[in-house]
């Protein structure tokens, strides 16, 4: 008898015909006797409804009460899946993220998990119970409902199959598996029968949609493998694993677009020491995640003065632009430029290791495309550029092309 983590998206629960189809998929797996543990997101469009409703109150409402309804997405599928089996006569009970023992910190809308203590879990699977648990939610040791940034259902899971030491994690999403591209967006997009935690960490930090990437961080660290395949079908996925030597071999694993990205460029900054470090802690300290950063010298008359641009997620960028009024006085930089017409487009590939002459060849693509590259930033298995959004997918289908096609 095998415990198995099975974890479904919105989509994959995106209306009552297709939760039914899970608890069909789930009664098949818990008929061999396999004991069974359901991670589940809110059906499709339920967060972005939500947070369409709690913004027509007010444009940046507290995030305590944002976590108190967003949470109320996944309780509604975890209360219909389980619905659901009991109409196939099968077992199974919901159990809410602090109901399943799920002990995050304090930061609500990006939660971390501290600690899982499953015994609720464990005491329902030897009832002979299907577990199905409400993804992307925790609760603090002092009692507040927390939520785990999108895409937290993907880390529930995982974190799920450490806790209780599963035999299999499955990811079901609404595709086969990881491809070496988007899909919708790169119609050659291939399917991925395997993928390194590290590629699959940068695909999943750049804009993939497949997986959240603390999920795959948290994989790497305590060495869950997980499969990620379709709810639609039975076709095998992409296995999630650590690197191997054959791996190396293929030099560009895959290509990602995230188009939830903003730039924000402060003008004419003081260019001396510690300004740089309190622009950043104080972003910091508001949790807003800064990802790629250029700052270019000034070499002209007068002060020395440099401009600092950087990154942040597009739902952050009002937080961002407060937070950075709130710094005028007291860095006395120039004028504030922002912009969400941007995208980030990025190649991986832990080939790119033993590979050189990479970045030429992705930056010549681009400007036979006549794509300019406002920002990158590079690592030792990943290359990224920022460049205009209206541009974004045309860039992207070259640049796979010229790797991958």
């Amino acid at each position: 008898m095998a415990l198995i983590v099975q974890k479904y998206g919105g989509t994959s629960v995106g209306n009552t015909g297709r939760i039914k189809n899970v608890a069909a998929r789930v009664a098949r797996y818990r008929s061999k006797g396999d004991q069974i543990v359901v991670v589940v997101s809110a059906m499709s469009g339920v967060t972005d409804n939500l947070i369409t409703l709690a913004r027509e109150i007010m444009p940046l409402p507290s995030e305590r009460e944002m976590d108190v309804l967003l949470a109320t997405g996944e309780q509604t599928t975890i209360a219909l899946t389980a619905m659901a089996l009991h109409a196939l006569g099968v077992k199974a009970v919901s159990l809410t993220g602090s109901q399943a023992g799920i002990l995050t910190d304090g930061v609500h809308t990006k939660a971390k998990i501290q600690n899982i203590t499953p015994k609720e879990i464990h005491r329902h699977l030897d009832d002979g119970n299907v577990v199905i648990v409400a993804g992307f939610q925790g609760e603090t040791p002092d009692g507040q409902i927390t939520t785990l940034g999108r895409g937290g259902s993907d880390l529930t899971a995982i974190a799920l199959a450490s806790a209780l030491k599963a035999d299999l994690c499955q990811i079901y999403t609404d595709v086969d598996g990881v491809y070496t591209a988007d899909p919708r967006i790169v119609p050659g997009a291939r399917k991925l029968d395997e993928i390194s935690y590290d590629e699959m960490l940068e695909l999943a930090s750049l804009g993939a949609k497949v997986m959240q990437s603390r999920s795959v961080e948290f994989a790497k660290k305590f060495g869950v493998v997980f499969e990620v395949r379709s709810s639609l079908n039975d076709n095998p996925g992409t296995i999630v694993k650590e690197e191997t030597r054959n791996m190396e071999d293929v030099v560009i694993r895959g290509v990602s677009l995230d188009k939830n990205q903003a730039k924000v460029t402060l003008v004419a900054v003081p260019d001396k020491p510690g300004v740089a470090a309190r622009i950043f802690k104080t972003l910091g300290d508001a949790a807003i995640n800064v990802d790629m950063i250029v700052q270019n010298v000034s070499h002209g008359a007068g002060a020395p003065a440099t401009d600092v641009s950087f990154t942040v997620e597009k739902a952050d960028l009002l937080k961002a632009q407060k937070v950075i009024e709130g710094l005028k006085k007291e860095v006395r930089f120039g004028e504030v430029i922002a912009t969400d017409k941007i995208g980030k487009l990025s190649i991986v590939g832990v080939g790119m290791k033993s590979h050189s002459g990479v970045a030429g060849k992705m930056f010549e693509t681009l400007a036979k495309e006549g794509v300019n590259i406002e920002m990158i930033s590079t690592s030792e298995i990943k290359i990224s550029v920022v460049i205009d959004l209206a541009k974004a997918e045309q860039a992207m289908n070259a640049v796979h092309e010229t790797f991958l096609g």
